[in-house]
């Protein structure tokens, strides 16, 4: 086994028994501590760490501009987050919007098109394609984050953050992904590409969506701390990994439907290596963040 397959290895077994990052969990410690959150270091932990689960929310809040860097204004802050998420709730009930039976991924949905001044006339109109990533992101947000409001802030500043700090990056990614994938491995591009399987790959999935419904959210949240943090090249090399994870079965495939189905319904259960090691390419492509002095 080589030296990189063995640090995968231990990464994904560690996490999986809970014994990851114990050092890496101090240091965030120390960085949660201070009176004023520095902003630039809590981005380079998360580009080259995992976030614990029982920081992640306050870190995402913090890096998603929901809250402020200062400590002591964080109590405030989400009180007037909460009275908002409540006064936008009660006035989709008032005009009969929602109901108790609206799933509540859509009560997200619509109230991020009222705040946005782009409520339809009815909930019976058909979704747009922005609506459908909402509804993705959401979903598998509902699996990350317990609180609703938390929920709701999240994904809206997350998908906001799609829409513009990376709207002229995503629509590069697939070229991109064409790049890194015929460098690792030239001749599995080069059957995509004589299967007419390129241009008809799950990039919306995989890029818009970034992979909620493909991965299991406990591997998707290792992925959008890097997004978060500043990154959404990683998405890239999340699906540079999947295809170099089963490019036997790929191979074997002669057509772009069958290739395509294939990956947008990928087995669960190598989900975890596959992040390990697309952070791993990922790095080794992009290099490692370091703290500024």
């Amino acid at each position: 086994m080589t030296e990189d397959s063995q640090r995968n290895f231990r990464s994904v077994y560690y996490e999986k028994v809970g014994f990851r990052g114990v050092e890496e969990k101090k240091s965030l410690e120390i960085l949660l501590k201070d009176d004023r959150l520095d902003i630039e270091k809590l981005c380079t932990f998360s580009q080259r760490f995992p976030l614990p689960s029982m920081y992640r929310a306050l870190v995402w809040k913090v890096l998603l501009g929901i809250l402020p860097p200062h400590h002591e204004s964080h109590a405030q802050v989400m009180k007037y987050h909460k009275e908002q998420y409540s006064d936008v709730l009660h006035a989709l009930e008032v005009i009969r919007f929602i109901s108790d039976a609206t799933p509540q991924i859509e009560v997200y949905l619509y109230m991020h098109r009222l705040e946005s001044g782009k409520l339809p006339r009815s909930p019976s109109f058909p979704l747009e394609p922005e609506d459908e990533v909402f509804l993705a992101i959401a979903k598998a947000m509902e699996e990350m984050v317990e609180d609703s409001v938390d929920c709701y802030w999240i994904t809206r500043c997350f998908v906001n953050q799609l829409n513009s700090k990376y709207r002229d990056t995503l629509p590069q990614l697939p070229k991109a992904f064409e790049q890194y994938l015929n460098l690792e491995d030239g001749r599995l591009l080069s059957h995509l590409k004589a299967c007419g399987a390129v241009s008809t790959l799950p990039y919306e999935l995989w890029f818009k969506k970034c992979f909620a419904g493909c991965l299991p959210e406990s591997s998707l949240q290792r992925i959008w701390d890097k997004v978060v943090s500043g990154s959404c090249k990683i998405l890239v090399f999340v699906a540079v990994e999947i295809l170099l994870t089963f490019k036997i079965k790929v191979m074997a495939l002669n057509s772009a439907e069958k290739i395509t189905k294939f990956l947008e319904n990928i087995p669960q259960d190598s989900s975890d290596a596959i992040v390990s090691k697309a952070v791993d390419l990922w790095h080794k492509h992009c290099g490692t963040p370091v703290h500024s002095a």
